[in-house]
Formats: C-alpha cells, sequence, structure tokens
C-alpha cells in the first residue's frame, strides 16, 4: 500500500526544483494530437491544414473554408493514463481563422494511502481515498493570410492548468507563433513553440506535504518554489506532394525539432539539441489514406551502462467520405525502445459541409 505514498512523492518532487528554466516542463504539451499526425511520425508542421493545425501549426488554419472539429481519444501506459483532445476552427472572414481547443492528460483513481495508517498505529483500509492528477490546456489560435497568399502566419495562446488532488496545483501561460508557405507541390513550416517561454506558478498544500515528507527514506522533500519554466524551442517542416497516377498521391515530410539545450535527443550538444522524425502518406482518391512515420530518436542508457538510440516506428490509416475524417494509428510498432505502443483514435468532422447539403 505504499504506492500512494510514492506517486505523490514522485508528483511533488517534479516541482521541487521550480522557478529555472526546464527542459521537460509542461511535457504533456509535447504529445500531440490527431491520430493522421501520429501515423506520420509527427512530421506534419509543414503540410497541417485542418483544424488540428491550432497545434501543429496554427499558420495552417488558413485553409479551411468552413467550420471544422475535431475530437482524439487515446490511452498510455496501457490504459493508466488517458489523453483526450478537442478542437474547433470557423473562418472569420476570407484571409483569417480563428480556432480553439481543449487537451486534458490524466490519471484518475489513484489510491491515497497518506492516511492508511491511524494515531494508533492500527491499518484501516477505511481511510484510503482516491485522487487524480490531470493537465489541462486552453489553446486559442489565430492564423491569417498575408498579401502574398502562398504565406501564411498564426499564434497560439495557451492557458495550462495542473492538478494534483488537493495535494498541488497550478496555473500557466504560453505563446506559440508559426509561419507556412506553399510553393507549388512544396510546403514549408516553422512553429516557435513556448515563444516567450512558458511558465506555471504552483499553490502547494503545505499540510499534506509534511504528511509524506518522511515516506521515502533519505528524500526528505523541502518546500518547494513556486514558478516553473519551460524553454522555446523550434520546429522546422518541409513536405512535397507527388501524383503518382490519376488515383494516388503521395505526401513527404521531414520534420526538425531544435531544444536549445543538451537533451538525450539524435544530435545534442550545450547549446542545440535536434530530433528528426520522417513520415509519408499515400491517399487514394482522396478518401483512403495510408500513413507511415519515424520518430521520437533518443539516446537511452541501458542496463550496462552504454547508451543506445531508440526509436518509435508508427503506422495509421484513414477514411474521408462526405464531410467526416476518421484515422487511426498505432504508435510504437513493436514496442521498440524504452516507450510503450499505444492505439490512438480521431476524428474530424466538415461541420460546414453537412449545413451545406442541407
Amino acid at each position: 500500500m505504499r504506492n500512494g505514498h510514492l506517486f505523490i512523492c514522485l508528483f511533488c518532487t517534479q516541482i521541487l526544483l521550480a522557478q529555472v528554466a526546464r527542459k521537460y516542463a509542461n511535457e504533456f504539451l509535447n504529445i500531440g494530437v490527431d491520430a493522421a499526425a501520429f501515423g506520420m511520425g509527427k512530421a506534419v508542421v509543414a503540410s497541417s491544414d485542418n483544424v488540428n493545425a491550432i497545434y501543429w501549426n496554427p499558420a495552417g488554419l488558413t485553409a479551411l473554408e468552413d467550420l471544422q472539429g475535431s475530437l482524439m481519444h487515446a490511452s498510455y501506459f496501457e490504459g493508466i493514463a488517458n489523453y483526450d483532445h478537442l478542437a474547433l476552427a470557423l473562418p472569420v472572414d476570407d484571409r483569417s481563422v480563428l480556432g480553439f481547443s481543449l487537451i486534458r492528460f490524466g490519471v484518475d483513481d489513484i489510491l491515497n494511502t497518506t492516511q492508511l495508517i491511524d494515531s494508533e498505529g492500527n491499518i484501516d483500509y477505511n481511510r484510503i481515498s482516491l485522487f487524480s492528477a490531470a493537465d489541462y490546456a486552453l489553446n486559442v489560435a489565430y492564423a491569417r493570410q498575408l498579401v502574398a497568399q502562398e504565406l501564411s502566419v498564426g499564434i497560439n495562446a495557451k492557458i495550462i492548468r495542473r492538478i494534483i488532488g488537493d495535494f498541488a496545483d497550478s496555473w500557466g501561460f504560453g505563446l506559440d507563433a508559426a509561419l507556412q508557405f506553399e510553393r507549388g507541390q512544396w510546403s514549408f513550416g516553422l512553429l516557435l513553440r513556448d515563444l516567450t517561454t512558458t511558465f506555471n506558478t504552483w499553490r502547494i498544500d503545505t499540510a499534506a506535504l509534511a504528511d509524506i515528507q518522511n515516506s521515502l527514506p533519505g528524500e526528505n522533500q523541502s518546500a518547494p518554489e513556486s514558478t516553473e519554466i519551460s524553454l522555446p524551442k523550434a520546429q522546422l517542416g518541409v513536405a512535397r506532394r507527388f501524383a503518382l497516377n490519376r488515383d494516388l498521391e503521395l505526401l513527404t515530410e521531414l520534420d526538425l525539432t531544435l531544444r536549445f539545450s543538451q537533451t538525450n535527443d539524435l544530435i545534442s550538444s550545450k547549446i542545440l539539441s535536434i530530433d528528426p522524425a520522417f513520415g509519408l502518406q499515400i491517399a487514394y482518391i482522396d478518401r483512403v489514406f495510408l500513413r507511415a512515420g519515424i520518430g521520437n530518436f533518443q539516446r537511452t542508457l541501458a542496463f550496462d551502462g552504454d547508451y543506445q538510440t531508440s526509436v518509435q516506428p508508427n503506422v495509421g490509416l484513414g477514411f474521408h467520405y462526405n464531410g467526416i475524417h476518421i484515422d487511426y494509428a498505432l504508435t510504437n510498432i513493436g514496442s521498440v525502445g524504452a516507450a510503450l505502443y499505444s492505439n490512438i483514435f480521431s476524428i474530424v468532422v466538415d461541420i460546414g459541409y453537412f449545413r451545406r447539403v442541407k
């Protein structure tokens, strides 16, 4: 029954060294959205052109001609965690689009065993309670097509809410900025994520912290600071479309994620780390889609003390009919590397299509 103590300790220690720039703060915002994007290994910064561009590249929203919505659900860690996404976008004039999305990543029904033993040393299972640890992000995006119709710009403001039961909670805010450029069959994208740095201000229940301070021997947690900061990073993408024949079209894209710190990415130095991703999509008469992608190259420490390079392969399928897009992705095929595989489903609905056919 120590799992409850351990889980709470792990969450609390994540914010002990706050008020400094963190390499991996707000990591739930780096998971991504949309099964179609996951199927392409998340290499979609240059080609994203539907409501899910709110996340991948807000500038891509200018491709929308009418109201569009999106839903996604995914289970992680063999169903322990649930990840959900809801989005809506609509044009406000012939050059501008406004979008809204909500992301939730949560672990629910966690056992809280901090009160399992009463003051007399007796175990009382009735003292066990449940709590949830959940992260939320509300995104508000705006995109505009410039005078040169090949170039679009976009911005995304995000409000972050993180809750760990009654033990701790935080509010945060950040901004993303983006560009997308098209010329012929080529597309280029740039996303500056956390452009102004993204911060979280934490409120800690000090009484609850005091109850678990000595739960782990030698790990006596002290009162944490109140502010956590996420460093900016850039994502670059280039995509190319090929008409294979009258019915088949191939889309390929290469993306590079640049972090301005040393990480476990494939290419890493003290000032810059680069994580590449590559994806492709074959479309049959714009109705059936087959996707594959590879990314998340990481240098991981093996049991023998040597570093190994892990990679995450992905595949996906998609169907589009009468304004409804249904997509599925299987990530990390064969459980290659440290991550577990996940099944991801999403749906995009062209709401404007159904208004027009009435």
